[in-house]
């Protein structure tokens, strides 16, 4: 008989999702077997599965140790694949370490900076990503141990494209977990991100417009309402409604420092959007202006398009974060008399 006695990480979620990363080698058929015959009990009572644990909640496996050992790997190194999904990450990855800059930290929720160029999530096997180097720190930093991992692993709540810069958000216990996930799926955490256009922006400006992303493409494409109203209903399936606000920071006779604010999140969203207004960003090869792009490659090495996130308010929390613009950005605007100091800092 193996007794598991359930911590702060693994309260708050079901009892068959957790005996089912702890027996992580098991079918659910299994599980929900021993469950059946009371060989699986919580708090010394018969057991259906759908039961909430809490911290303090004692679970009672009444299989023999060596057949337990048997549904279970316990090294979160475990090399994956595809179809298996239960490992931190891959063996080789090892060498691809980063040290994250954490900009917030408390007991349920770490932010931290991410780098341009760096994925928000593995795209496949021997990625490394932010998310695996969050994993990294809350085990260096004793937050979180091995074993807890196989139960409860920190997850980012909010992705930015690999060349995008800025406030990533991860919850480093289930109830951090949770709380970001509904703040993110109902916008209440107010998002700003920094990029330079293209162009003069003269007035603060709130657009709204209709966004499609084509998958094979991997581009986003942005119609005004009067076109999405004019479409079939089965083409306006296709398109989700949109809307991001605009504030010029400063500008030169070419280029402007603008501050946005997404107030709805779509993928490619800003990159596309700005695209459609004639507003390009810099550095961006998939909806900036080509001649813009080559010059700035030129001057200043800018290979990516420049965008940052750099600002964030979580009103229920009182939360708020500020990511500091990259060195680039800032050698960039003052080279070219942007005043990135004025509207960057919140008050």
């Amino acid at each position: 008989m193996r007794e598991l006695i359930i911590g702060k990480n693994e309260s708050g979620q079901r009892l068959n999702k957790y005996l089912m990363k702890y027996l992580n080698k098991a079918p659910s058929s299994f599980i929900y077997k021993m469950l059946r015959k009371k060989n699986i009990k919580l708090n010394d009572k018969k057991a259906e599965g759908s039961e909430l644990l809490n911290e303090g909640d004692r679970i009672k496996i009444f299989i023999s140790e060596e057949t337990i050992d048997n549904f279970r790997n316990n090294s979160p190194y475990r090399e994956i694949n595809d179809n298996d999904k239960s490992g931190r990450y891959d063996k080789n990855t090892s060498d691809k370490r980063i040290k994250i800059e954490v900009l917030y930290r408390d007991e349920d929720i770490i932010a931290v900076n991410k780098p341009a160029g760096i994925l928000s999530q593995r795209a496949g096997i021997g990625d490394y990503s932010i998310n695996e180097a969050i994993i990294d720190y809350v085990i260096d930093n004793g937050i979180i141990t091995n074993e807890e991992l196989l139960t409860f692993k920190p997850s980012i709540c909010n992705r930015l494209d690999r060349n995008t810069s800025g406030i990533i958000w991860a919850g480093i216990s289930l109830k951090g977990s949770q709380k970001l996930t509904k703040a993110f799926k109902e916008r209440s955490i107010d998002k700003y991100y920094y990029t330079i256009v293209k162009g003069q922006f003269k007035n603060a400006m709130e657009c709204d417009g209709y966004i499609r992303h084509d998958e094979d493409e991997r581009k986003s494409y942005i119609i005004k309402a009067e076109e999405y109203l004019s479409l079939s209903d089965e083409k306006k399936k296709e398109y989700s409604r949109i809307i991001t606000a605009f504030m010029p920071v400063s500008s030169n006779e070419s280029l402007t420092l603008l501050k946005i604010k997404l107030i709805t999140g779509k993928t490619h969203q800003i990159r596309a959007h700005l695209g459609s207004l004639s507003y390009p960003i810099i550095g961006d090869t998939k909806y900036g202006d080509k001649e813009v792009n080559a010059y700035m490659r030129q001057k200043y090495g800018l290979k990516n398009h420049l965008l940052h996130a750099g600002y964030a308010y979580y009103p229920e929390e009182k939360i708020k974060i500020c990511a500091p613009l990259p060195d680039l950005f800032k050698k960039l605007c003052e080279k070219e008399g942007l005043i990135w100091q004025r509207g960057i800092q919140e008050d």
